[in-house]
């Protein structure tokens, strides 16, 4: 016995020595997500006509997923990614004007990480609630630098925030995000803290704005892999798509080299997806859809997990995974608690990444957007229509065999239905205001996009996200947000507005419940719209201006709900001013 009790005090002080020590070493974790990037869009995935090294290097040094399944589009992917949950279980119904906020009570992938001592950031395209608590700030990022809104109208040197205060972009966006986050990176190293950066590109996403390194690579090019519907492509929008994506992968193969400059690439876990499938027609593998679609080309992406010496290099997953399995996947391999209250939809695919011979039960993803419901097994999806299609034979989704395998299709129709009533139930009617003037944050901004115009004020686009309001000709009309104001107190009102020469004199007043601030706009401030100046390819979103930041004063906001509304008092020339933003700033 005593020889017996010698090895196995031998092999504790082993353990306490060489292994424990190693597993205590929490691993970094960087997670980079693109936007409208397709699966094709690729050199990994046989696309010739660009070159993406950096990102194909991720699956040559770790595990590449063959398919995995996002939403069909952004806020929702975004929204499944950080909670391990569909989204409509989260209140994300749409991708502006509040219906892209993931509710309060969930807990996100940061508030998880964070609480198992990590620090925090994210650095990009948020697209899932702009005001404190929907803020990243209030998801459990320590540090938020980018834009929340749904898209942007420009990408080089434009207005971005840094927790919650408006600053002045550094160059090309994307580029800007990189050096945010490899800072991030460098301080968390320096500081010995593990890390979770949260990196969520906004390109391919239009406009279509490149740096002229890429496009002149790009401008003239021989496209050779076209979509399965040439006729419908734009060869421009395509070209410069690409050399977008050429641009992503040169940023990514930034992060990477800093990564081993640090020497801590060993201990950092790497993962790279897309939000959704590609914004335009373009070669993406034969697959049916596109961005917005619920079919095969709409929701796959690429999934590439790198963690060097611990995954093994060239790992190909075979079984089918969804954005939401990031969280538990994360979470297990750092070994670190789940902490939402609320059951995951996602599971964790730690075994699939070390352990081919893991027993894994098949399981059926559901995608959904805008009433259109597709379900997908290893071997089958069907389609919004009922349609079914064998994906191992037919991956292109040519032929319906809804009538020669009648049971599976039954099958998967009950599924879908189970998961109306079982999940989509839990999406009800939206009644959540804007919060405003948080007691936990310090700015609160009130855009455009989130407001309600009334008589003939119009916005500048169709998509409300980047947009701003003109066309402001009488006093009758207003703009109004539903609000709930979180903590009474004094606010300083800053405004952005533009103003032609000769309407000067306008008079806004700012209410809320009984309180009341009046400004007139002695000072013209006309500019033009731009943007377009650095489009590669006609957009069909706003277009920007050059604001100008005023400050209106002090008002005092009461805690509670209520409307907030800005109404013209007098507007003595052709038109009251051009709006685009409202900054509040807690002062009192």
């Amino acid at each position: 016995m005593s020889v017996i009790r010698t090895i196995k005090t031998l092999y504790y002080f082993w353990f306490l020595t060489f292994i424990s020590p190693l597993q205590a070493e929490k691993p970094n974790i960087i997670v980079i997500m693109t936007d409208d990037q397709g699966w094709g869009d690729l050199s990994l995935n046989g696309n010739t006509d660009l070159s993406t090294p950096n990102i194909d290097s991720l699956a040559e040094d770790g595990a590449k997923f063959e398919r995995f399944f996002v939403c069909p589009v952004c806020s929702p992917t975004r929204a499944e990614f950080l909670t391990g949950r569909y989204h409509v279980r989260g209140g994300v119904y749409s991708t502006s004007t509040g219906g892209e906020r993931l509710d309060l009570d969930e807990k996100t992938i940061a508030d998880t990480f964070k609480s198992a001592g990590y620090t925090t950031g994210a650095f990009g395209k948020w697209h899932n609630g702009m005001q404190y608590p929907y803020h990243p700030n209030g998801r459990g990022f320590d540090e938020f630098y980018g834009f929340c809104s749904g898209h942007w109208g420009d990408y080089f040197s434009p207005p971005l925030e840094l927790n919650g205060q408006i600053i002045k972009g550094n160059g090309f966006c994307i580029d800007d995000f990189t050096d945010k986050a490899i800072a991030f990176i460098e301080n968390s190293t320096r500081n010995k803290k593990p890390f979770f950066t949260y990196i969520p590109y906004n390109t391919p996403h239009s406009p279509m704005q490149v740096p002229d390194k890429w496009w002149d690579k790009f401008k003239d090019k021989n496209i050779k892999m076209r979509n399965r519907d040439p006729r419908r492509e734009d060869i421009d929008h395509l070209r410069c798509a690409l050399a977008m994506c050429e641009n992503i992968d040169w940023n990514v193969g930034r992060i990477l080299k800093k990564i081993d400059d640090l020497k801590i690439s060993e201990n950092t876990i790497v993962i790279f997806f897309h939000d959704n499938g590609p914004n335009g027609v373009r070669w993406n593998g034969g697959m049916k859809g596109r961005k917005g679609s619920t079919d095969e080309g709409g929701v796959r992406s690429p999934l590439l997990i790198r963690w060097p010496d611990q995954i093994p290099k060239g790992t190909l997953v075979n079984p089918i995974a969804s954005a939401m399995d990031l969280l538990p996947t994360l979470a297990d391999c750092a070994n670190i608690p789940l902490i939402s209250k609320k059951p995951l939809d996602g599971r964790s695919l730690k075994p699939l990444l070390f352990n081919k011979n893991s027993p894994w039960k098949e399981r059926t993803l559901i995608n959904y957007w805008k009433g259109k419901v597709s379900a997908r097994t290893q071997r089958y999806r069907l389609d919004n229509f009922g349609k079914l299609f064998d994906m191992v034979k037919d991956p292109t989704q040519q032929i319906d065999i809804s009538k020669i395998q009648p049971r599976i299709a039954k099958k998967l129709l009950n599924e879908v239905s189970e998961w109306k009533s079982d999940t989509l139930s839990e999406l009800i009617k939206d009644t959540r205001p804007f919060i405003i003037g948080h007691s936990n944050y310090r700015w609160t901004q009130i855009p455009a996009r989130d407001g309600i115009a009334y008589g003939g004020i119009t916005r500048s686009g169709r998509a409300p996200n980047c947009s701003y309001f003109a066309n402001w000709k009488s006093i009758k009309d207003k703009i109004t947000w539903d609000c709930q104001v979180g903590s009474t107190g004094i606010y300083e009102v800053s405004i952005h507005y533009a103003l032609t020469n000769g309407n000067e004199g306008t008079v806004l007043e700012l209410s809320h419940n009984g309180s009341k601030i009046t400004h007139k706009f002695i000072t013209p401030h006309q500019v033009p719209a731009r943007g377009q100046e650095n489009d590669r390819v006609k957009r069909r979103e706003s277009y920007v201006k050059d604001f100008k930041e005023l400050k209106m004063g002090n008002f005092k906001l009461n805690k509670g709900k209520g409307e907030l509304t800005l109404q013209a008092l007098e507007i003595p020339g052709d038109e009251s001013i051009e709006f685009r933003l409202l900054m509040l700033e807690k002062v009192q």
